[in-house]
Formats: structure tokens, sequence, C-alpha cells
């Protein structure tokens, strides 16, 4: 025989073993690795792009001028991601008399209890909601809280800007039949129902005047997302999927070298002389 012929016949018999089952198990789910985490670190980068956004747009809001509220929203309008966190300004008379209070909401130390959703009537006649903060919800839930009373009489009230709440951007189930003046989602045109009046779109979540006795709780600084941590995630996936074919190539070369130390090691035995 040739021996460039010997020389594949050999070549070829150190790598039947990857027609057995478990190596063919093995190597098919190696190649169903790799495009799966390709595409977990473009879902990662798209995170990431998701992220970096939002942070950008709200950074911008929050640094703007305050504007008059009824610059950005009117009665119906759906507050976009533009408009959301701008800071703005109203000035009205606030209706605790109208309250009500928003169920389940935590405080920055994470304790539950309920937001305060109070109606501010402005001089037009049209009415903005104003989320004043956080109280803790002492007794029980099925009664409506003691709450701080608002400023009396005309004032000026600066917030950020909100959209509607809907379930499905908040995760929070809109259950009916909730105690008296009690809510789950802030809804201006759930609001607008109930008050039958003219309200804009959206919601303020008070940051001034602050509050006095210090309640409710003032809402923190929506802050930012942890935009890097998914570009590492972007990265560790990439990475993994770049060592797959690494990892399978050292497996088999150490299926070739056990196989080749063990023929070695039975070899001598094969061919010793009988002794005579």
């Amino acid at each position: 025989m040739h021996p460039t012929a010997r020389r594949y016949r050999r070549g070829v018999h150190r790598y039947r073993f990857l027609l057995t089952r478990q190596w063919v198990i093995l190597t098919l789910f190696a190649i169903a690795l790799i495009p799966t985490m390709i595409r977990l670190g473009f879902w990662q980068q798209h995170r990431y792009e998701e992220r970096t956004a939002r942070n950008d747009l709200v950074s911008a809001a929050l640094h703007a001028k305050p504007v008059p509220v009824e610059r950005l929203t009117s009665p119906g309008h759906a507050v976009t991601r533009t408009e959301k966190y701008r800071t703005v300004t109203a000035t009205g008379t606030f209706d605790p008399s109208r309250e009500v209070v928003v169920r389940r909401r935590t405080s920055s130390d994470d304790e539950v209890g309920f937001h305060v959703l109070t109606p501010l009537v402005l001089t037009d006649g049209k009415v903005l909601l104003v989320n004043r903060g956080w109280i803790p919800a002492n007794g029980v839930q099925t009664a409506f809280p003691e709450i701080p009373a608002p400023p009396a009489g005309r004032t000026t009230v600066t917030g950020r800007l909100k959209a509607d709440e809907t379930t499905a951007a908040s995760g929070i189930k809109n259950v009916k039949g909730l105690p008296d003046r009690q809510i789950m989602l802030i809804n201006s045109a759930e609001e607008a129902r109930r008050l039958g009046a003219k309200v804009l779109g959206g919601y303020v979540e008070q940051t001034a005047p602050e509050p006095r006795g210090g309640s409710p709780e003032q809402i923190s600084d929506p802050g930012s997302e942890d935009a890097p941590l998914n570009y590492a995630y972007m990265i560790q996936w990439w990475l993994f999927a770049a060592a797959v074919p690494v990892g399978w190539w050292s497996l088999v070369r150490r299926e070739i070298r056990d196989r080749e130390e063990t023929a070695a090691a039975e070899t001598p035995e094969k061919t010793a002389p009988t002794a005579v």
C-alpha cells in the first residue's frame, strides 16, 4: 500500500471514535451551543443599547429646564418616552377630599405601603394628578389610612412627569373590588371618570414643596439602569461561543492520546514471546 494511503487510513482510524453514540451526542450538543450563545450575546447587546438609551433619556429629562405641565400634556394625552421624567410645574389647589391611595407601593427601604394621589385643581378647572409620595400601611389595609394634609390654598407644585400606569408596563394587576378610595394603578383616564373632570394625561411625582414633617416620603429619582452589566454579559456569551469548539477539540485530542496510550500499553502483552 502506498505510504500516503497508509497514513490516511491510520488517520481516519484514529478518529473513528467520533462516530460512537457518546461522541455524536457530544458533538451535536456543542454545535447547538454555538449559535445559542451567539444569539444570547446579541440579546444582551440589545438590552445594553435599550438601557443606555433609557439612561440617556432619563438624564436629559431630569436635567432639562422645568416647564409648565400643560406645555407637555393635556386631557387624554399619552405621555411619551421623551416627555417622561421631565420636570414640570403646576399651580392650583389641592383637593384632599377626593384623593386616593395606591396600594402595594414600596418605600426606599422596601417597606410596603401606599402612594398618595391627590388631585390638583388648576386655575382653568382642569385637574392634575399629583403623587405626593409614600406612606406606611399602618393598620388594616382595607381601611383608608390617615394621610398628612397637603398645603392649603393656591400652591405651586414641581415634579417629574410620568406616563399612565398599565398592567402591561408595570406588571401590576389592576384588581377590582378594592376598598373605597384605593387603587392599584395610576391612570388618568380612570381618574377622569371617577372625578368627573378633565384630567391631564399622566401624573406628576411631586418633588417640591417638600412635605411638612417628612411625610409623605417623597419618591426618589429613577436613577440609572446597569447597562455596563449587559455589555459584560454580551462579551461573556461570545467568549463562551468561541470556547466551545476549542473545548471540543481539546476533548478530542485527549481522547486520542488516551486511546494511543492504552494501545501502547497493550501491545507488549500481545507481542511478547511465549515461554518454552
